[in-house]
């Protein structure tokens, strides 16, 4: 099988046999979970409960009536302690339910029927039970998965692609959730199949993860609508735009969408909550995790309630090491570094990576010297140093006509920059300019 690649990117160090071999398993369950009820892109949530409440396992407890929006529900049985500000792992302040969870068995009330067969739901059901059970992309960026699922009528899908690359360093959540629960992935890839009326499914696995690779192999075998695609070792694969021009041959356009060139791209952990969904009538209050680093005792990979405190993970990992001197959720490139573990996890916390003293530097950037590394490693094809330029001089209209918006924040130019200028820092400054400027336009 041939490694399929895009242009560009770059050869970060993984370090993924911190934890690759490491199978998944339950978290205990919290005493307490804090769960934010903003955890998606798009509109703000309504509470459907009070504080003193009991609320039961499942049960619904935000919601909108909103489109873009993912509802969120009770990820343990118990009492509504508070409903107070909070911050989130992106460092946004949002309003949160505190949940007591209760010493009582606990019962499943979500309101979700069960279907063990795809051949009873017409594409419309599968979107409504997979907006009901709060499903956002699990890759990280929470947009929720059935405004993506949500096709405009010019609009034609070919391909449903499910991103199993997981290029990030680190982490191997998806790699054990391929080994692990491939057929549920596959239940998943289908209803996403059929929901948009896709041709075929492809699920593109990057080739260091031959174990998944061969999993999903088997589980598929008897589809014949589904392929298993390899691909080259390289950050960022994961991308949607790098996906699609690696498993397709396709561009994504300046400004455009998968759906532009007829491709929807979802996260394997999203397609395992869908199947989740489908048969059980669960929703989205529980997903995986990869906890590592040389910088905690034993690295492992969980599977934990929304809401779970930082702490009460790392604790479940062995803990901190006396050397440990940096926290960051997710990976090592796209991560956001913490300054308190008293934070909860949330339905986008792929990871928590812990760095050891000797793995973390201070220091001052140098002037750019010129080389164009950052030019060479950009997947998008922008010029990193000329749009960070722009954007400390805040000129918008040339960071516009220079696409800074179509930076996809991956990283790769300030892994790469020997002169350690913070290179995404400015351009997401750069962006939010633009936006800003876009907003008063309107």
């Amino acid at each position: 099988m041939k490694a399929l690649t895009f242009k560009q990117g770059i050869h970060p160090n993984y370090n993924k046999d911190l934890s690759k071999d490491k199978p998944l398993k339950n978290a205990l369950r919290p005493e307490e979970v804090i769960i934010p009820i903003q955890q998606h892109i798009g509109a703000p949530l309504n509470l459907l409960v009070k504080k003193g409440d009991q609320v039961e396992l499942g049960q619904k407890i935000a919601d909108s009536e909103s489109f873009v929006c993912a509802p969120i529900h009770a990820s343990v049985s118990g009492k509504v302690k508070d409903i107070r500000k909070v911050t989130d792992p992106g460092g946004n302040i949002v309003r949160a339910v505190v949940i007591e969870s209760s010493s009582e068995e606990e019962k499943m009330n979500s309101g979700l029927e069960k279907h063990e067969n795809l051949d009873n739901l017409d594409a419309s059901e599968i979107k409504n039970i997979v907006r009901e059970a709060g499903i956002v992309g699990m890759g990280g960026a929470m947009f929720p998965t059935h405004v993506k699922m949500a096709v405009p009528e010019d609009k034609n899908v070919e391909y449903v692609i499910l991103n199993g690359a997981e290029c990030e360093p680190y982490l191997t959540v998806d790699h054990r959730i391929m080994v692990e629960r491939p057929k549920s992935i596959i239940f998943g890839l289908n209803a996403l199949i059929k929901a948009v009326d896709a041709q075929k499914g492809i699920i593109g696995i990057e080739e260091n993860k031959m174990e998944a690779i061969e999993s999903m192999q088997d589980a598929s075998a008897d589809y014949d609508n589904i392929e298993i695609a390899a691909l080259e070792t390289k950050y960022p694969q994961g991308g949607e735009k790098m996906l699609i021009e690696a498993i397709l041959g396709r561009e994504v356009p300046v400004g455009g969408l998968p759906l532009d060139v007829g491709v929807v791209v979802n996260n394997t952990s999203t397609a395992a909550a869908v199947a989740d969904a489908v048969r059980e009538g669960k929703p989205l209050i529980e997903r995986s995790i990869t906890i590592t680093g040389r910088g905690i005792e034993s690295p492992t990979n969980l599977i934990y309630r929304i809401g779970t405190k930082l702490s009460d993970l790392v604790e479940q990992a062995g803990g901190l090491k006396e050397n440990a001197a940096k926290v960051i959720t997710g990976g090592p490139m796209m991560g956001q570094a913490q300054k308190s573990l008293d934070i909860p996890a949330v339905k986008g916390t792929s990871g928590i990576l812990v760095l050891s003293a000797d793995e973390v530097d201070d220091f001052d950037p140098s002037p750019c010297i010129n080389c164009a590394k950052c030019v060479d490693a950009c997947p998008m094809f922008l010029m990193p140093t000329t749009l960070v330029n722009y954007a400390k001089n805040e000129m918008v209209e040339e960071l516009e006509d220079y696409q800074v918006l179509n930076c996809i924040e991956c990283g790769s130019c300030s892994y790469v920059c020997p002169s350690k200028i913070p290179l995404v820092h400015y351009l997401r400054l750069g962006k939010a300019q633009v936006m800003a400027k876009k907003r008063e336009e309107n």
